[in-house]
């Protein structure tokens, strides 16, 4: 997954395959992070992307709901604005 190897998997199913899911759609992975798991960044870097407001989001290593947390990242893919644009 991304950068990531097998012993950064992240703990949760939901999010892993939340993950996947932005992966499957060209998003970037990178482990690590003061308070998060890691981010994930999206492939357009594009400043019209929501003003690059949604072009990263972090992945929380304890979030109160995986499956809270896992919607969110989904959003994040789903809605990113080059994305949606595309047919």
């Amino acid at each position: 997954m991304g950068e990531t190897d097998g012993a950064h998997i992240p703990p949760q199913k939901e999010i892993e395959q939340a993950l996947k899911h932005a992966e499957a759609n060209g998003w970037r992975i990178k482990v690590g992070g003061s308070h998060a798991w890691g981010h994930m960044f999206c492939p357009y870097d594009d400043s019209r992307c929501r003003g690059g407001e949604y072009c990263r989001a972090p992945v929380l290593s304890t979030p109160k709901s995986a499956g809270n947390h896992a919607r969110f990242l989904r959003r994040v893919v789903d809605h990113c604005t080059i994305h949606k644009a595309t047919p």
